[in-house]
């Protein structure tokens, strides 16, 4: 009868003639009700209890519950045997006798079999059943018992998700050749891998591959960022239901009490704590034993000597799971730190992992490196990938092609305006950034890229800043500043305008910067556009009540949400709306890439774009190149794509960071060395010719080339004197000239069709809203180069989703 009802556990319905008898699962009546028969989803009223049938049981089927105290037995509730009566259907039948002590509720497996001869170990789960996931069997001589995933869970499974869930299954279980039972799930953004976790825990609490031993898990510990706390519940609800699994959320309303509610009763199974909580509370969880532990968002443990990671360290658990889309986001330190912590010991420790791996490889990514440096960095690299691999799994996104809608990414380099140059000139010409530049303090580099940043968004954002602005502000004409527009402004409205005028449509506007989601919440209110608003001032509790209304929403009621990267970029779907505008560029990749990902997820109908506005010549530009390197990294390791010869940058290309390039469209492009001339997809026939010539270089016996290795991009280059043998080059014989290492290190733009808008084949843009936006500019001065690439088939809408089962 209480409000708030909580789970109590398993236990077992007899039915006597017309009398239902309620056991817990140590044999203790609980209560009992009148009942002519028992089905399955039904809700009875049974004492103080509200109780729901789950499995029928057969008389076969029937368990001896044994008492932890005194190992006393049930008694059989078996009706008396009465020939002028039927027995219902659905009720109770004949248990067996007291005897027969095979099994015990701890161990129980309801067998899917109508057969009644099943004398060995039974599933709980029926393994032969169409689509059934069955995991593997761990090597031991103990008596096994099949582990197949609860079928309410395993029919919502795609494949390359059942193929998660069998991996994770085999890392935690110990089935991997290497010490530790760890794995680190680094699927990107939009794969399921809370669903996978979700899974394997509910698996783990329910079976267990030894027969006639408890299941391997009775307490799970979830730690995610606090703003997550609130996903994981409602993901826990929409995949089992209200009554299946008990979970204890720690947010700000729980205090010590309730959690010795968790740590000392038997209600609640699974545990979701913030990182921050977890260090204040850490102590009173250092008696209680986890199961198995899971860390969300696992790149937050990136250091060992964080207190976080050393919260983490101090629970004891022999399991750990780590999820994370962004498993390398600077450096391999971080990624040890990682796998140490998931598997303590694998490298002895990091001193040893950086004499082995991370120096060569990290050497062997420098432009200047020596041939010897560039074979062992490269040897090493495959060395650490082969090990990894044995417990870090990483999928991509574009396995979801066949799910969701087209994607459709776009690049739009903006021109500054005249006063917009004029004010980021006397930035960098000014005392104060000359003496950062010459500086050695990386500190003071972070402070002037803020100030440039402001620049390009809107120049008055200078203005309302702290002392570190102030410092800046003080060389520069206020007044200009304060009135100047910028370049993506007018861009930004001019879009927005088309979208809303034309479409039915809703967009995302994301920044790290919370004075420019004011500056833009601004422009919208000016334009009498309706909107939302999600940053780090917004309390948790009403994020995801913001997000609900956004989707429910219509374009009258809600035309755009405004989004922090950082606050928001992560744990949120946003697919009420089918357009993105990633207004300014953050310096870590991961932040950009997860706040891309929030339109283009399970759900989404429409066919997506996303937009990344970059200010032409400027910080912008230099940022967004610098994210195609440090990318490079993690590509090498976990997904095979880049050469460990590229993508990296010196300190001397760090202070090309602040210089200007305003007589050029497009920067980016000039470093490509493209000869489309922006009117898009020449450069593919360019790269097409440039192999032809390549393979016929190959062939040529008087070259003395020799291919001795399975990368077709850098074998031969050419520079102004003709062209070099890759081996001459590795021998030092002739340096690689600088314009090749920088198109080297982006060449992942090759992918993407590079448009000039003021050419006459911007119809290849295949976005008339885009389109629309710059034909109101007659002179073409808003927009000075786009590049283009297509994620999904345009044929594509996206398979239809599976429906819920009501639960949500």
């Amino acid at each position: 009868m209480r409000k708030h009802k909580t789970w109590d556990g398993d236990g077992i319905l007899a039915l006597k003639a017309n009398v239902c008898v309620l056991h817990d699962s140590t044999g203790k009546v609980l209560g009992t009700t009148p009942c002519k028969s028992i089905s399955q989803g039904d809700i009875l009223r049974i004492g103080s209890y509200d109780v729901q049938p789950d499995i029928p049981l057969s008389a076969t089927e029937f368990v001896h519950v044994l008492n932890a105290d005194n190992d006393n037995v049930i008694m059989p509730l078996a009706p008396k045997s009465d020939t002028n009566k039927s027995t219902p259907a659905a009720s109770f039948k004949a248990p067996y006798s007291k005897s027969d002590t095979r099994f015990s509720a701890a161990t129980f497996y309801a067998n899917y079999s109508k057969s009644t001869n099943n004398t060995g170990p039974v599933p709980r789960h029926d393994p032969s059943a169409p689509n059934a996931l069955v995991l593997p069997r761990p090597t031991t001589t103990k008596e096994l018992v099949d582990v197949v995933v609860d079928p309410y869970l395993s029919k919502f499974l795609r494949p390359h998700q059942r193929d998660g869930v069998r991996f994770l299954y085999e890392c935690v279980m110990g089935m991997k050749p290497i010490p530790g039972n760890g794995a680190l799930l680094a699927d990107e953004m939009g794969l399921g891998k809370t669903l996978m976790t979700i899974t394997l825990i509910w698996t783990l609490l329910k079976q267990n591959p030894v027969w006639g031993q408890r299941p391997v898990a009775n307490k799970v510990m979830i730690v995610c960022p606090v703003t997550l706390i609130p996903n994981w519940k409602r993901e826990f609800r929409k995949w089992l239901g209200r009554d299946r699994v008990a979970v204890f959320a720690v947010d700000g309303n729980k205090n010590s009490t309730t959690l010795r509610d968790f740590t000392n009763g038997k209600v609640y199974q699974v545990m979701i704590i913030g990182y921050e909580k977890l260090r204040l509370v850490r102590s009173e969880l250092q008696d209680l034993t986890f199961d198995l532990v899971v860390c969300d968002e696992g790149h937050r443990i990136k250091s060992a000597t964080s207190k976080s990671a050393q919260a983490l360290r101090s629970i004891k658990t022999p399991r750990r799971v780590l999820l994370t889309g962004t498993p390398i986001q600077n450096d391999l330190g971080e990624f040890f730190a990682m796998i140490d912590f998931i598997n303590p010991g694998l490298f002895d420790n990091y001193n040893a992992f950086k004499k082995e791996f991370e120096l060569p490889i990290m050497r062997s990514r420098q432009p200047d490196a020596r041939k010897q440096d560039i074979e062992l960095g490269k040897a090493r690299s495959e060395d650490l990938s082969k090990l990894t691999k044995t417990f870090v799994l990483r999928r991509t996104a574009d396995i979801l092609a066949k799910y969701l809608p087209p994607k459709h990414e776009f690049v739009v380099f903006c021109k500054p305006t005249r006063p917009q140059l004029e004010i980021y000139k006397d930035l960098l010409e000014s005392k104060v950034m000359k003496s950062i530049i010459k500086s050695d303090d990386t500190s003071n580099h972070l402070r002037a890229i803020t100030a440039l940043k402001k620049v390009c968004n809107g120049p008055k954002l200078l203005l309302n800043g702290n002392e570190d602005a102030d410092t800046f502000v003080s060389t520069i004409d206020r007044i200009k500043a304060k009135t100047a527009p910028g370049g993506k402004l007018i861009f930004l409205e001019s879009f927005l305008q088309q979208l809303h005028d034309e479409t039915d449509e809703k967009i995302v506007l994301v920044s790290s910067f919370t004075q420019t989601l004011d500056l833009l919440q601004t422009m919208l209110a000016g334009l009498a556009m309706p909107f939302l608003r999600l940053d780090g001032s917004t309390p948790v509790k009403k994020r995801q009540d913001i997000v609900d209304t956004f989707n429910a929403a219509d374009q009258a009621r809600s035309f755009a949400f405004l989004l922090s990267a950082k606050s928001g970029g992560a744990g949120i779907n946003l697919i009420g709306a089918s357009r993105l505008i990633l207004f300014d560029t953050d310096w870590n990749p991961s932040v950009d890439l997860q706040a891309m990902a929030r339109i283009h997820r399970d759900g989404q109908k429409r066919p997506v774009y996303i937009y990344r506005l970059l200010t032409t010549g400027c910080i912008d530009e230099k940022i967004f190149q610098r994210q195609l390197t440090k990318k490079g990294l993690a590509d090498n390791l976990m997904d095979g794509k880049a050469d460990s010869s590229e993508n990296s940058f010196t300190m001397s290309e760090l202070r090309d960071l602040f210089t200007i390039y305003e007589d050029t469209p497009c920067h980016t492009h000039d470093l490509l060395e493209c000869n489309c001339d922006g009117t898009g997809g020449m450069h593919i026939k360019q790269e097409e010719q440039a192999q032809e010539i390549d393979d016929d270089h190959d062939n040529d016996n008087a070259n003395e080339h020799v291919d001795d290795d399975d990368d077709d991009d850098d074998d031969v280059v050419v520079d102004e004197l003709g062209w070099i043998s890759a081996s001459q080059m590795l021998q030092g014989q002739s340096a690689v000239p600088k314009r090749l290492q920088a198109k080297t290190r982006l060449k992942s733009l090759l992918e993407f069709t590079h448009i000039n808008p003021g050419a006459d084949k911007a119809d290849v843009l295949n976005d008339k809203v885009l389109q629309n936006a710059l034909e109101l500019d007659p002179k073409m001065d808003c927009v000075s180069f786009v590049f283009r690439r297509m994620v999904c088939d345009d044929n594509n809408n996206g398979e239809p989703e599976t429906n819920d089962d009501g639960d949500d």
